[in-house]
């Protein structure tokens, strides 16, 4: 019986070096330990800004897009395919569909794949669906795209949909999204993401240090590990750190937005990023891990990926009211506003035990991206078997 193990898969995820390993990583990694994978990056989701990092990044995808695919292990490669971000220019949209063809196809011939798999981690490729002869498409739908900062929101919801519609299989990560899709595909499974729970399980190990730049903190901590981005609600992380001076605010992860406030408190510091692998040693030092969101749609719509990340550490967790937090509210602090979010932490920081650690883990222990990835390949498989 004909199945995923008999195709490869062109993968159409985010940038491949990004700072934050995302459930994009996480599948494709795993689809490469099975079948051949050209995982293929492509940026143009939203239009550059102005700053040197985001002109940096533009030369650097555009340089690649002309390169052959390199090899990242023995059944990953790495391409680049930008799409023009400017949609609203005449002509765009069949320039995108056009290039991306052209040099997909291109990359295919290059590694000698024969029956193919299209598998989307983000929309706004879906101008390509159905366009390089696969076999079978799978948009794996982890975030409502639409709604993040810099889009063009009606444009990439159009992609989205689209993508959505012509896809023959649609996972859906964040559960707030799973109707809206089922509205435009039969074929709709809520699959949340997983966790590298053995991974994050070694910040409770007694074996496992903190990390060197945390031994001279003053505790209690209280850590966040991830980006700084719009996302981040700053006037809650202000009002906390004038609030318990006394505590040390941990941020750990790329600035990507203005944390000018954050820097005038001396208990507040920015680590910076730092490699996933050695992620559990900085929540070794956490008395307290925070999820700071600003309640909008982005968040309202997320499925996030380091809610079960932090659960899987044994730590407390206290974090805004959203429809997957509160999924967990048997064993995470659910605040709503900036008053009650200290007082989760209060009770965070008095309550912690042994026994609610335990409960914390075990929350998550389940849910690893091997069992999660199984899950997925075996509908797939089921789908492969009947064309």
């Amino acid at each position: 019986m004909a199945g995923l193990r008999d195709c490869s898969v062109v993968y159409f995820g985010n940038d491949w070096s990004a700072e934050n390993r995302t459930s994009s990583h996480h599948i494709a990694r795993r689809l490469a330990g099975l079948v051949p994978v050209l995982y293929i990056e492509t940026p143009g989701s939203r239009a550059p800004q102005s700053s040197a990092r985001d002109f940096r990044k533009l030369w650097r995808k555009l340089f690649r897009m002309f390169a052959a695919p390199r090899k990242i292990h023995d059944w990953l490669y790495v391409a680049t395919i930008p799409q023009i971000p400017f949609r609203k220019l005449p002509l765009a949209g069949a320039l995108n569909r056009w290039l991306g063809c052209f040099l997909a196809r291109r990359a295919i011939a290059k590694l000698g794949f024969g029956r193919l798999v299209s598998w989307f981690v983000v929309p706004h490729p879906a101008v390509l669906a159905k366009r390089l002869g696969e076999t079978l498409t799978v948009y794996y739908c982890i975030d409502d795209y639409a709604a993040h900062p810099g889009m063009d929101a009606a444009a990439i919801q159009a992609l989205d949909d689209h993508l959505t519609h012509v896809a023959d299989v649609v996972f859906v990560a964040p559960r707030a999204l799973v109707e809206a899709k089922r509205a435009l595909n039969a074929r709709v499974y809520f699959s949340p993401h997983g966790v590298d729970f053995d991974l994050f399980a070694q910040a409770a190990d007694p074996a496992t240090p903190p990390a060197e730049e945390t031994r001279a903190l003053r505790h209690p901590i209280i850590g966040y590990f991830g980006s700084l981005a719009d996302y981040i609600d700053y006037d809650l992380l202000v009002y906390l750190a004038n609030a318990r001076p006394q505590w040390t605010f941990l941020f750990v992860g790329y600035v990507s937005s203005d944390v000018s406030r954050l820097r005038e408190f001396h208990n507040v510091v920015l680590a910076g990023p730092q490699p996933y692998e050695i992620l559990p040693r900085w929540a070794k030092a956490f008395d307290v891990a925070i999820c700071p969101y600003v309640v909008n749609r982005q968040v309202k719509n997320s499925n996030p990926l380091k809610l079960r990340e932090y659960l899987a550490t044994g730590k407390p967790v206290v974090s805004v009211v959203i429809p997957e937090t509160a999924q967990f509210a048997d064993c995470v602090y659910l605040a709503r506003n900036h008053e009650e979010y200290l007082g989760a932490i209060d009770r965070a920081l008095a309550e912690d035990c042994v026994e609610l650690r335990k409960r914390r883990m075990d929350s998550v222990a389940g849910s690893s991206w091997d069992a999660r990835f199984q899950e997925t390949v075996a509908v797939v498989d089921g789908l492969l078997a009947k064309t």
